[in-house]
């Protein structure tokens, strides 16, 4: 009987520390980050309109423009709400407008094409660099990427590449490396919305051309951009 027993609570010893073990076993420790950083790659897409337009300039179909680069996030208070970030990018804008520009002796010459002129196309598109620098204030916490947020900075951009076409019934007008343009391009800028999808919006504060001239007016034409921008990671 003694031993029936001791075989008994033996076997009970054994059950219990089996059960501890096996609540051990299934309690998984999940390690929360707290020194998250968010949308660290942007991709935008946008309208792009011009404003300051010299006389008789006017826009023709849609103009756009695709952006894309890397952010580095660097939160500024413990709850890592509020931020500066900074990176590099490039940007590809698109203009569709009247204003046609040729090089016939290697200099460049602007005209204002004449409504009854019919043409195919006539666009200038620039390709740049960026070097964005902005302030985030988001709704973000350590266990969920979908937010609120609302981004506002300053860009500044390098023009890597320049390219005008005039396309009309007498053949095609190419034009790259125009020195007219400026080389250097800034702007301010402002993002809104929720979770990856949110409204964006760019206004340059210096004129895209820095010494062209159209019927002996400058052109001092600024770009507005409008569009979508995407946050990832």
């Amino acid at each position: 009987m003694r031993i029936f027993l001791s075989c008994f609570l033996l076997l009970s010893v054994l059950n219990v520390f089996s059960q501890e073990n096996a609540a051990n076993q299934d309690t998984v420790i999940v390690k929360v980050d707290s020194l998250y950083r968010e949308d660290q790659f942007y991709f935008a897409i946008t309208y792009n309109t011009l404003m300051n337009k010299s006389s008789g300039l006017s826009q023709s179909k849609f103009s756009s423009g695709l952006s894309a680069g890397f952010l580095r996030d660097m939160p500024i208070n413990k709850k890592r709400t509020v931020a500066i970030a900074s990176g590099i990018g490039f940007s590809y804008n698109n203009y569709n407008q009247n204003l046609a520009i040729s090089s016939p002796a290697g200099t460049p010459v602007y005209t204002i094409i004449d409504s009854d002129i019919v043409y195919d196309k006539n666009k200038f598109s620039l390709l740049s660099v960026d070097v964005p620098l902005e302030f985030r204030w988001r709704t973000s916490t350590y266990e969920s990427h979908k937010f609120w947020r609302i981004y506002g900075g300053f860009k500044l951009s390098y023009l890597l590449y320049d390219r005008s076409i005039f396309n009309s019934a007498d053949g095609k007008v190419i034009v790259t490396g125009n020195q007219d343009f400026n080389k250097f391009q800034y702007g301010a800028y402002i993002s809104s919305g929720y979770n990856t999808i949110n409204l964006y919006a760019y206004y340059g504060l210096n004129s895209l051309f820095k010494s062209a001239k159209v019927n002996d007016e400058s052109v001092a034409m600024k770009s507005l951009n409008i569009g979508i921008i995407f946050y990832i990671l």
